[in-house]
């Protein structure tokens, strides 16, 4: 990306704050408010003790999500599509958007499993009594207008395996119930106003997907990121600050990583070079200086590279242009003033080096703001975030962070959803998407595209995710593409759970371009068109980028 299009790309973001969502700020402030006044204090009980005995409900789980869905149904305060009109009665299996199955532990007991409520442009909040719902294994929701918080009584939904509630106007630190869920295979909360730090038990979870781009989100990426079992994750367009940590080198899966536009800094780590299966890096707009690593000749598997919009220097070496994999190379906007032949031209590989200080090339920078009292190169052998020495990395605070679009109301949803089947089920799952998400509006996405969930700057957002695939989800990504869908995600299906996740109807939001491998026998039939679906890639994280 040329200097012109790194200018064009932060205004199209800063754009978006304008008319990105329907609810003004003090909507926004209004529901929250009401949130928080029906919260009870923790550890009382959520029950509704004021159900009409004259209804029959067919068991007492059945009985708990009526008076859950009942009580969310009075925090909705924006309904255009009249999805709760259908919300009368004890038969809650009948509900829009409800989907039920047998538990497996019991087959002839019927559960609410799944809610799939993506790109319904509902406005409300999130009642604690929906933590009444423990035997919820699916959550899509991406793509409305949810504000305040995400209820700690959330970690009672034990079984969750694929939650989704990329593009809404969510807030708060990062939300903890989802530390309680042991099976999560798919999360994507991107496109929202969540901020403070990401804990690092995050990424000790067996999850396939992460969407966490387009928030708030501050302090250092934890080095417990080298644990993570992921094949996506997205970090971009926040405020996340210092080295990357070394530890990237030692994730297992890892297939797509995203951190553009944050206030990050300092030399690459030079564990970089041990990703051999990462297809899509995308560090671009980060404050990253020095030289490009030797090691970087590692990524036998990388497509697309882009570590534009930064203040590198030095010069290109010729073995990155010529990774095997290599499709399209972006180190435009930096400060390189020399680069290898094969790093001017190739036929195989699409290449912008536009806005360096490379004699002989178009569009460069004016020779004054090349010269080495200006530019000030960084020898990486002293910097401490490349493991050389003791400079700290500069510090940012200068530059904003960037504050990409949110996702499309299309999402897909999430910013791809998981390649990761849902938990066996003895009936339909609801939609999970991995190879499919980031979101935008008719169920997934969100996004984030990107060459490439949730989950929607180009980006999609919000843009999808056991012994048994999940059924295809259409849930949108967000706005926000990336430059490369998200791989598949090639995760063993999780362990069978007490219930299993019901059908859902919407599309993935993560955008991923390759299907994901096809997965065993699930131990339960899954109905078709429902869950994660691999095939089909989430819309891009920053579509247009």
């Amino acid at each position: 990306m040329n200097f012109l299009g790194c200018l064009l790309f932060l205004l199209l973001i800063a754009s978006f704050s304008t008319f990105s969502n329907a609810l003004t700020d003090s909507e926004v402030a209004y529901i929250a408010h009401r949130q928080l006044l029906t919260f009870e204090e923790s550890g009382k009980d959520q029950s509704n003790n004021n159900v009409d005995p004259n209804l029959k409900f067919e068991n007492s789980r059945i009985k708990n999500a009526y008076t859950a869905l009942q009580a969310w149904k009075k925090g909705i305060y924006s309904d255009p599509f009249n999805v709760t009109a259908t919300w009368v009665g004890p038969d809650v299996c009948k509900y829009t958007g409800i989907y039920c199955a047998p538990t497996l532990d019991d087959p002839k007991l019927n559960v609410v499993a799944g809610i799939d409520l993506n790109h319904q442009d509902i406005a409300g909040y999130l009642p604690q009594e929906l933590g009444l719902l423990t035997d919820l294994a699916l959550f899509h929701l991406n793509s409305n207008r949810f504000c305040g918080i995400i209820p700690m009584s959330f970690c009672n939904m034990s079984i969750m395996f694929e939650f989704d509630v990329s593009n809404n106007r969510l807030v708060g630190p990062f939300p903890r119930a989802l530390l309680c869920w042991k099976e999560i295979k798919f999360v994507d909360i991107r496109f929202n106003n969540f901020e403070g730090c990401v804990p690092p038990e995050i990424f000790g979870r067996p999850l396939d997907a992460l969407f966490l781009n387009n928030n708030r989100f501050s302090c250092s990426i934890p080095p417990s990121l080298g644990n993570s079992t992921v094949s996506v994750v997205t970090m971009a367009y926040n405020n996340f600050s210092g080295c990357i940590p070394h530890t990237i080198g030692m994730m297992p899966n890892i297939e797509e990583i995203m951190l553009a536009g944050n206030s990050l800094g300092g030399c690459f780590p030079s564990e970089i070079g041990n990703l051999r299966n990462v297809t899509v890096l995308d560090v671009s707009g980060s404050g990253f200086v020095g030289s490009i690593p030797p090691s970087f000749a590692g990524l036998k598997s990388v497509e697309m590279l882009d570590i534009s919009c930064n203040r590198m220097t030095g010069s290109v070496p010729e073995e990155i242009c010529k990774l095997p994999a290599l499709k399209n190379f972006t180190f435009a906007s930096n400060f390189f003033n020399g680069a290898a032949p094969a790093c001017k031209s190739s036929k195989d590989v699409v290449i912008d080096d536009g806005n360096n200080c490379l004699a002989g090339r178009p569009l460069q920078k004016p020779p004054k703001d090349c010269d080495p009292k200006v530019v000030k190169p960084v020898d990486c052998s002293k910097d401490v975030c490349s493991a050389g020495g003791g400079r700290a990395p500069p510090k940012t605070e200068d530059s904003p962070p960037v504050h990409s679009p949110p996702p499309p109301v299309h999402s897909p949803p999430p910013p791809a959803p998981v390649h990761s089947p849902p938990p066996p089920v003895q009936s339909p799952p609801p939609p999970a998407p991995v190879h499919s998400p980031p979101p935008p509006v008719q169920s997934p996405p969100p996004p984030a595209p990107v060459h490439s969930p949730p989950p929607p700057v180009h980006s999609p957002p919000p843009p999808a995710p056991v012994h048994s695939p999940p059924p295809p989800v259409h849930s949108p990504p967000p706005p926000a593409p990336v430059y490369s869908p998200p791989p598949p995600v090639h995760s063993p299906p999780p362990p069978p759970v007490q219930s299993p996740p019901p059908p859902v109807h919407s599309p993935p939001p993560p955008v991923v371009q390759k299907p994901p491998p096809k997965p065993e026998q699930p131990d339960v039939v899954l109905p078709p068109n429902l869950g994660y679906q691999y095939s089909s890639p989430p819309p891009p994280l920053f579509p247009g980028y």
